[in-house]
């Protein structure tokens, strides 16, 4: 008897990169689907370090930071009481050497990100779920985690040039979290706590999650992969929390 031939199943159509790059921000589970088939992380690396270049490009314009370095020897007792040409010979050097810390955080910044969140995630999701997930398949998942940066880095453009020169508060620019409602004088310790509930730092999160219960669908479902990314993220509040605490 003749036997009819059975279909092959028909290959998932590949999305671009460009396509990553805008689904992981409105499809985040086909898009990360597609990513951990075929990780790439060139193109939102890419992305993410031109982002971060224009707006620390954009900061160090609007900043005065050698008043801002005053500021802060003012708050630092052991500095508050050095003399009028002892201030101003830290504050210019703080200031110039600062200019030149946030040029070039601004540009290593995004790989490093990508490359030692997605080592720690793959830890994690390896040693606490069996995920198997694989190097590369994590960077790409965190490369594109970034792209969070095209929202955020417009709504810091306009805030920094809506505000006058030199107003912005360099270490929370976006008051995108609970350390804005607190008063100025509020402890050290209780606005890094506060500032770790970052609206664009939980999104962060929840795509990790999803990028990586793409990864294993078996083993990571239901709340499993968010519940390993938010504990990972609670262990980092607690070390920048303790150390805001030690320190102040």
């Amino acid at each position: 008897m003749a036997t009819t031939p059975v279909p092959a199943p028909e290959a998932q159509a590949a999305i671009s990169p460009i396509g990553r790059v805008f689904g992981v921000l409105f499809s985040p589970g086909k898009t990360f689907e597609d990513i951990v088939r075929k990780p790439s992380w060139l193109v939102p690396i890419v992305i993410s370090t031109l982002l971060s270049i224009i707006a620390v490009f954009a900061l160090n314009q609007r900043m005065n930071w050698r008043e801002y370095v005053v500021q802060q020897m003012e708050k630092n007792p052991r500095t508050a009481n050095l003399s009028a040409e002892q201030k101003q010979q830290q504050s210019e050097m703080g200031a110039k050497i600062t200019v030149a810390i946030v040029y070039v955080a601004g540009v290593i910044v995004p790989v490093c990100f990508a490359l030692l969140v997605g080592l720690v995630m793959m830890g994690a999701y390896n040693l606490l779920a069996g995920a198997d997930a694989r190097f590369g398949q994590s960077f790409a998942i965190l490369a594109h985690a970034g792209m969070v940066g095209i929202v955020s880095t417009p709504i810091f453009l306009l805030v920094l040039f809506l505000k006058p020169p030199g107003t912005i508060d360099p270490e929370n620019p976006l008051a995108t979290n609970l350390g804005a409602l607190l008063p100025e004088e509020s402890a050290k310790w209780l606005v890094a706590l506060c500032k770790s509930f970052d609206v664009f730092s939980l999104w962060i999160l929840i795509l990790i999650a999803i990028g990586f219960a793409a990864v294993n669908p078996r083993k990571l479902k239901g709340a499993k992969p968010y519940t390993i990314a938010f504990t990972v993220w609670a262990v980092f509040v607690v070390i920048r929390t303790g150390w805001a605490f030690i320190f102040s």
